[in-house]
């Protein structure tokens, strides 16, 4: 979240000094990491992502995805998909009983949304309903890297340091935006938040080329540009960032049930992150105070495991937000900084 929210907001700051404005930028605040980056399809959100975002309206749900869709779909357009790590996937959702909404509210953003058929379901027979669709794939660390350079292209400076308080970036900057997930625990005493353990499999199984996810979203098969990710496991207030022997036996015999050409898979490895999880995400203005002193924040964090789909749409919003303290603080100080 912190380096998209960064470089559309250096984007925005490079348009104001175009038009002789003060030239700004923009700081994520820092706390502790523990997400695991890896490939990640621009799904539309599953069940259990929609129960994490239910203080979330549906309309604006559909809003970030549909701009971080247009996002992707741009750089899986360009001469950058590679660097990038975006392309298109096209693969099914499929389901054990149907659904009560066959047509999802996120149908019309994917592309060529469609019921599967009766002789697409032969090749899952413990399913009953399906739907086929083409979506966004994002190689994580290759996306991130990418961010890294147009956020440095675009003028803005990315610092690393361990921050304990968000007081200890004042007065080195007039607003701080916090995009520090499960560290928001201590930097926000957001005692809301908790981690979500997610253990997924990266294996070599190249003739893999749809992705397939179950309707629950717990158990997925997402091929990538050089690895095929298999998914995966769901585990509220775990800590734990050591792989299970145990779980990865489950997911590997899952995806073999989906896929049975997954028995043939080789070079298998484990990876094991935290989603950063709340009830409901929080994108919010707090003006902080501290005898006599005020500090400007927006927070921006508690995606959950439905993050990724919505990064960018969310990003502009707190950029909005953000535009809003700096316009207050120029009535005060022309020379504020960001």
């Amino acid at each position: 979240m912190g380096r998209s929210f960064a470089l559309l907001f250096s984007y925005r700051a490079l348009e104001q000094t175009l038009t002789g404005k003060t030239r700004t930028g923009a700081r994520a605040s820092g706390g502790f990491q523990s997400r695991f980056s890896r490939d990640r399809s621009i799904s539309p959100p599953a069940r259990s992502a929609a129960r994490e975002s239910c203080y979330t309206s549906i309309h604006k749900q559909k809003q970030w995805f549909r701009e971080t869709f247009e996002h992707l779909f741009a750089i899986a357009n360009s001469g950058e998909a590679g660097e990038a790590g975006v392309h298109l996937v096209s693969g099914w959702q499929i389901f054990k009983s149907i659904p009560t909404q066959e047509v999802p509210f996120w149908a019309d953003v994917v592309l060529g949304f469609r019921k599967m058929t009766k002789a697409e379901l032969k090749k899952f027979p413990q399913h009953v309903f399906g739907q086929a669709f083409t979506t966004l794939k994002c190689d994580g660390p290759a996306y991130l890297l990418w961010l890294e350079k147009r956020i440095k292209e675009s003028g803005g400076l990315i610092l690393s340091r361990r921050i304990e308080d968000l007081w200890e970036l004042h007065p080195s900057f007039d607003i701080v935006v916090n995009c520090s997930g499960l560290g928001s625990r201590q930097l926000a005493g957001d005692l809301k938040m908790f981690p979500v353990r997610g253990q997924v499999l990266k294996v070599q199984a190249p003739w893999v080329k749809h992705f397939i996810r179950d309707g629950s979203g717990l158990t997925y098969i997402y091929p990538g540009a050089s690895d095929v990710t298999l998914g995966g496991t769901r585990q509220k207030g775990d800590w734990n960032l050591s792989p299970d022997p145990e779980s990865s036996r489950d997911i590997l015999s899952r995806c073999c049930a989906l896929e049975p050409s997954l028995q043939g898979a080789c070079h298998i490895s484990e990876r094991v992150g935290l989603r950063p999880s709340r009830p409901g995400l929080r994108l919010q203005k707090e003006l902080l105070a501290q005898e006599g002193r005020r500090l400007p924040v927006v927070h921006h964090y508690g995606h959950g495991s439905g993050g990724f789909s919505v990064h960018w749409g969310s990003a502009l919003e707190a950029a909005g937000l953000v535009s809003e303290w700096a316009r207050g603080l120029r009535t005060l100080a022309p020379k504020a900084k960001l």
